[in-house]
């Protein structure tokens, strides 16, 4: 008896059923229990499975919490959202501004950062406007899964594909082998939501923006400086790697670094660090345990060598990538496939990317992203089912990944 693989699963179910009994089960629940089942069932031990949280993640995560808190807290986040939404006075054009900003702001933000500081923002806009705020949290988490594929820095993912896979020119091949697809699937997106949501895109009411002031004026001048330290840092790092300079910033220094102004000059510190989301850390945590112990087993490698399929061709790499990043994520699954590309050309690398980070469209667990998303909605007295991610993000991430497949097939190159 496979006791990792049945925790695993375990903790899909739980997590499509959050409930048992009268109990909610969050996410972040569910997770810590498989990992507590593994841990106390030596099916990985202590040192491995402290090994197995990847403490760049850990700290980046760690460092945008609390950038995103202090934008939130502020109120500066919503300021600088109504000075970018104001014009757009209809709900297809909201979801629209919705989809293009936030997938275009995960290509240079990376996609993690926008689902921490995405999240209260479009829940504020469904508040003020009365709209659906399912649909609009379904816009930002399919946004920055679908921007983030044509960055090298949209996810941990690219960054590693990027650095390990000896490319000369990361952002220009990036750009040229993914720019076009992923503007094709932000157009399939809307369309997509505008078919189930139909009812929220015929409302006849023009949307008017309320005016926003500002929470904390210290505090939101100090969010400010973290926002510029994070976009003056990031700029730097793109500058790095353009020039092939062998020194890089590590996305975690990044974070970190514009976490410091809030953290050393305000009065709030304590508030806000108090404030922070605790559990989503935990549950990354208690992922990285989990997933190294379902991987530890040896039972995704039988599974994909019983396929007995050459893992190099294209059509394959994106089917496993994108179904075994819903089982380990998809950073680990990466990291995993990168060495069993033999001399991997740029085009088997960008179908690793697109795959890998297109699962996420598939089922919540598919993307970190996600789960920062519902847990971020969760804190703010929203939800986002698995059930209602999944009867969209099924067949959206099944087109999605036919239209990168059908690119790398008669238009790329």
């Amino acid at each position: 008896m496979n006791i990792s693989a049945l925790a695993l699963a375990a903790v899909f179910v739980l997590i499509a059923v959050r409930k048992i009994g009268h109990f909610n089960i969050k996410i972040w629940q569910s997770m810590s229990i498989g990992a507590l089942v593994v841990l106390a069932t030596g099916q990985i031990s202590g040192p491995d499975a402290l090994k197995a949280i990847d403490l760049n993640v850990m700290l980046f995560l760690f460092g945008m919490f609390v950038v995103g808190q202090a934008l939130v807290a502020s109120g500066y986040l919503y300021a600088i959202a109504y000075h970018l939404f104001n014009r757009l006075t209809s709900v297809p054009q909201l979801v629209c501004g919705i989809l293009f900003g936030a997938a275009l702001s995960s290509a240079l933000l990376m996609n993690d950062t926008l689902a921490i500081i995405g999240t209260p923002l479009v829940l504020r806009l469904a508040r003020e406007h009365n709209i659906n705020s399912r649909m609009l949290l379904l816009a930002l988490a399919y946004a920055i899964t679908i921007g983030s594929v044509m960055s090298p820095i949209g996810n941990p993912q690219n960054f590693l594909i990027a650095s390990q896979g000896g490319l000369s020119a990361p952002f220009l091949t990036f750009f040229k082998a993914l720019a076009i697809p992923t503007l094709i699937n932000l157009i399939v997106t809307y369309l997509a939501l505008r078919l189930v949501y139909r009812q929220q895109f015929i409302t006849a009411m023009p949307l008017t923006h309320n005016p926003v002031k500002l929470l904390d004026e210290k505090l939101a001048k100090l969010a400010r400086m973290s926002l510029f330290l994070l976009l003056g840092l990031i700029t730097f790092n793109i500058i790095l790697s353009a020039t092939h300079s062998p020194v890089q910033l590590k996305l975690s220094h990044i974070a970190l670094i514009a976490a410091l102004p809030p953290i050393l000059f305000s009065p709030a510190r304590l508030n806000l660090l108090k404030s922070l989301d605790w559990s989503t850390l935990l549950f990354f945590a208690a992922m990285f345990v989990l997933t190294s112990s379902v991987w530890q087993t040896g039972i995704m490698q039988r599974l994909v060598s019983e396929l007995r399929i050459d893992l190099t061709t294209i059509p394959a790499i994106m089917l496993l990538s994108a179904s075994l990043s819903q089982l380990i994520s998809n950073v680990p699954l990466v990291a995993l496939y990168l060495p069993m590309l033999a001399n991997p050309s740029p085009e088997a690398l960008m179908a690793l990317a697109a795959g890998s980070t297109i699962a996420g469209n598939l089922l919540i667990l598919g993307a970190a992203s996600n789960v920062i998303i519902i847990q971020h909605a969760e804190k703010h007295d929203a939800s986002l089912g698995f059930f209602e991610f999944a009867r969209i993000g099924i067949p959206l991430g099944l087109v999605n990944l036919l239209i990168y497949w059908a690119w790398f097939r008669y238009g790329y190159g």
